[in-house]
């Protein structure tokens, strides 16, 4: 009993540390907290509850669907972080949130950096949000000709993808996110200063 009771005591402090260490990897760390009974589930890398506040985190797309892929053995999980930067892609305010199999996730979009991402286009707004789907319309620049397109961004098998609305737009489709670890299962948002913000929702496999 004095050993369980030490390890309750000594081992949730390692495992933050120790995912601490992980995290400082991609972006400054302002809190973790890890909470397990008993602790010694920790020993197989399960938790009960984890709570990470993080200033900033980069990584590439890939490298992020290993991340989430890890917190499977976690039963609840809050994450958040001020400034997210993936690939090109910079979200603010962004949170994931995740209760059993169940991860929700929430960011917010500005115009200033999809501009300073993808310098053809001036412009992208939420038209339309529901069904699990979202449509966005953006205005770009290639060569001197400007155009305007909305386009369609759903789950599909899984996967997250865009297609143009414009016919015969399915041959154009690509494909965002893939992963055989999450399912996505739907996508939405809305307007918002400066921006817009996005929110989707995803199952572990």
């Amino acid at each position: 009993m004095l050993v369980l009771g030490v390890a309750q005591l000594v081992l949730p402090g390692i495992a933050a540390q120790r995912l601490r260490d992980r995290l400082a990897q991609r972006g400054r760390v302002l809190s973790v907290q890890v909470d397990a009974f008993p602790a010694i589930e920790l020993l197989w890398h399960r938790a009960d509850r984890v709570v990470i506040r993080m200033a900033g985190y980069t990584s590439s797309a890939g490298a992020l669907e290993g991340d989430l892929a890890q917190v499977g053995d976690t039963g609840s999980l809050d994450a958040s972080a001020r400034v997210l930067h993936v690939g090109l892609l910079t979200l603010r305010g962004a949170t994931l949130r995740k209760r059993g199999a169940q991860l929700t996730g929430r960011a917010a979009v500005s115009e200033a950096d999809l501009r300073a991402s993808l310098p053809i286009l001036d412009g992208v707004t939420p038209v339309a949000s529901g069904g699990g789907r979202l449509t966005l319309q953006g205005t770009g620049t290639l060569l001197g000709v400007s155009a305007t397109v909305q386009a369609t961004v759903r789950p599909a098998a899984g996967a997250l993808v865009v297609s143009p609305d414009v016919p015969f737009g399915g041959l154009a489709t690509l494909t965002l996110f893939s992963s055989p670890r999450l399912a996505v299962q739907a996508i939405g948002g809305g307007p918002s200063a400066g921006g817009f913000t996005v929110w989707a929702s995803a199952r572990l496999r």
